[in-house]
């Protein structure tokens, strides 16, 4: 494919991730509606806690996809400018191939013992339900590796809008098919629309990649994948690269046995928590860690850049996780029973959003594990990164007995935190910047925090719920207008220059 430049840049790092994120705010937003009628439609049982469980399955994939996309961008951009781009697309098309294809045979054959175990050896109906919808899970998440590495390809030529169109477009038509079929075929529609919606994302940005290369007259050679050492190569590159992403992920599956000790429709519960919190930090610190790693690919990095960019990128972030903190701390109960229906009311809604507000540590460590992450890329500090999710992996067991032994669900979101705040440490020894990088965030996250609690702590105490927290969201964005953090400020000037 062409060198040149597409006709698409000048949008800048805040362009872009405003483009990534609008569509990762539609596909979020897309997926709390299959959400509501989840809960409306099925309630909180022993179905919806199997569901939920082979969804974190899903999760771990797709996020493990969205890691990928670090891996990718740094050798796409590279090849790009080497006028080698469909045959380094076409390569890492077959590495993905040869592990995933494998991986769904697997989904489909296990799928029983699989379920039993996801759902803590525990109730029969949660176990089945696992299983039958297991395959659509891991076939979704399949497609969603599928739609990164188009994505990436796109953002190599600086062209993010039609990934982003992909998203949005294949969860809208998800959720058609999701409403369409749920009355008749139960929690088995929710993966039918989940399939079709991965099936679209990988759809559009290829096609327009295949239309980009013929009227570029690309040679048919030049799509050429490279033999076997080839693909050794970058199957070690993506191993290494989704290593960490995978093990962060199993902590939150690890963690879903010992929240079903808490009874029928604890599942049910943390993976609601849990999908509110990623979603924040999804659509704001995912959204500009991804869009900046070309950039930051073409300039090089040293320490002081990790920690300036760290700090910028995530500024945005933690804005949105004070809102949210404050938000479910004030009126968690009603909202959760006005969304999700009478089964998350009384004293099921208050502890979901007392989960949510415990997860709040857990969304501020991930919010620089999602920034710091293509930074080991492009710094090409990426061999540690297996040794790290060991790590990852080894405290993992122990925090979350640990802490749903002490403080059921809300122990659980700590030993999320705990296990996550490792992978963050270790990526940035590596990066020779964990002593500044750590700093700057932690004084970022108590800024937002004191801002937080000067904005919400005045209305609970004289309104009533949904009231407060309507009248402290208002003050919050007030005091973000008047205050203006010169934290905030800077990461503004930051991302705006970085094109």
């Amino acid at each position: 494919m062409s060198t040149e430049r597409s006709d698409s840049p000048g949008l800048g790092s805040l362009g872009s991730g405003a483009v990534t994120a609008g569509a990762l705010a539609v596909q979020q937003g897309l997926a709390a509606v299959v959400g509501v009628v989840i809960a409306r439609e099925l309630g909180r049982t022993a179905e919806t806690d199997g569901f939920f469980a082979a969804y974190g399955v899903f999760v771990v994939l797709a996020l493990a996809a969205t890691a990928s996309r670090a891996v990718l961008l740094p050798p796409l951009a590279r090849a790009r400018d080497e006028r080698r781009l469909g045959g380094e697309t076409a390569s890492f098309a077959l590495a993905l191939g040869a592990v995933l294809g494998p991986a769904f045979v697997l989904a489909v054959v296990l799928r029983d013992p699989i379920g039993e175990l996801l759902t803590g050896l525990g109730s029969d109906e949660a176990a089945a339900a696992a299983a039958s919808v297991l395959p659509w899970m891991v076939a979704a998440a399949i497609g969603q590796f599928g739609a990164g590495l188009a994505a990436s390809a796109l953002a190599a030529l600086d062209e993010y809008a039609t990934a982003a169109a992909g998203y949005a477009i294949g969860s809208v038509v998800g959720l058609a098919l999701i409403l369409w079929r749920i009355d008749d075929d139960g929690i088995a529609a929710v993966g039918w629309g989940m399939t079709l919606n991965a099936g679209i994302a990988v759809a559009l940005p290829s096609v327009v990649l295949a239309l980009r290369a013929r009227r570029e007259a690309m040679p048919r050679g030049a799509v050429r994948a490279t033999g076997p050492d080839g693909m050794s190569r970058r199957l070690a590159a993506l191993g290494a690269g989704v290593a960490l992403p995978l093990a962060l992920q199993a902590v939150y599956l690890i963690c879903l046995p010992f929240a079903a000790r808490e009874g029928v429709g604890a599942v049910t519960s943390f993976g609601y928590a849990y999908l509110a919190g990623a979603a924040v930090v999804s659509v704001t610190a995912s959204s500009l860690a991804l869009v900046t790693s070309v950039p930051l690919t073409r300039v090089g990095l040293d320490p002081g850049r990790v920690a300036r960019h760290v700090d910028a990128a995530s500024w945005l972030a933690l804005v949105g996780v004070g809102a949210t903190a404050g938000t479910v701390a004030l009126a968690g109960e009603p909202i959760f029973r006005a969304i999700l229906g009478g089964a998350y009311g009384a004293d099921v809604g208050e502890e979901l959003g007392h989960v949510i507000l415990a997860l709040a540590p857990w969304m501020v460590v991930t919010v620089g594990v999602s920034v710091a992450f293509p930074l080991v890329f492009v710094a090409g500090r990426a061999r540690a990164l297996p040794l790290l999710a060991v790590a990852v992996l080894g405290v993992t067991a122990p925090l979350a007995w640990l802490g749903q032994a002490v403080g059921g669900l809300l122990g659980l979101a700590l030993a999320l935190a705990l296990a996550t705040g490792v992978a963050l440490l270790g990526m940035l020894a590596a990066l020779s910047s964990a002593g500044p990088t750590l700093g700057g965030l932690l004084r970022a996250a108590l800024a937002v925090a004191v801002l937080a609690v000067v904005a919400y702590v005045p209305a609970a105490l004289v309104l009533p719920a949904l009231p407060g927290a309507a009248v402290g969201l208002g003050l919050y964005v007030a005091l973000l207008a008047v205050v203006r953090p010169p934290g905030l400020r800077a990461s503004w000037r930051y991302l705006r220059a970085l094109a």
